[in-house]
């Protein structure tokens, strides 16, 4: 009697086997880390810090003082939308492919960053002016001792 030999089955099991190997490195959607600050993070923050400020400067030798504030529920909505992306931003940063090969901290401060960003959400959704100075004054320090560790 012949043996018969199962190619289906086998070839099942080498592609299983294939799919469940080497996934290759792990995956950094918004490009390298320097990218993601360069093209996400740093214009995002901008958004929200410029977004209630005090100006003062010299024009014709008188100075001139601005209070730059949100008026519109428009204006309002963009820089809660601002808070809200540096949030996912903070959670882009603690995946694998952006946490490799770094030490524990890069976890702690992109967690920072999730955390002093839903409370900037907060003050924004609260049209609180103080609060958003305030707090990006935090997103700047938590920005500020990641930079410190992890250099531009």
């Amino acid at each position: 009697m012949a043996k018969r030999i199962c190619v289906v089955p086998a070839l099942a099991c080498v592609a299983l086997l294939a799919a469940c190997g080497d996934a290759g490195p792990p995956a950094m959607p918004f490009g390298t880390p320097q990218q993601l600050m360069a093209n996400e993070v740093q214009p995002t923050a901008e958004i929200y810090w410029d977004s209630v400020r005090f100006e003062s400067e010299l024009v014709d030798g008188a100075v001139v003082e601005r209070d730059i504030r949100q008026e519109t529920d428009a204006d309002w909505e963009k820089v809660r939308a601002a808070a809200a992306r540096l949030g996912e931003l903070g959670k882009a940063l603690q995946e694998p492919g952006y946490a490799a090969e770094r030490g524990e901290d890069w976890g702690v401060f992109a967690k920072g960053l999730v955390d002093v960003a839903a409370q900037a959400e907060a003050a924004a959704v609260a049209k609180d002016v103080d609060a958003v100075f305030e707090v990006g004054g935090t997103i700047y320090n938590v920005c500020t001792a990641c930079h410190q560790m992890y250099p531009p």
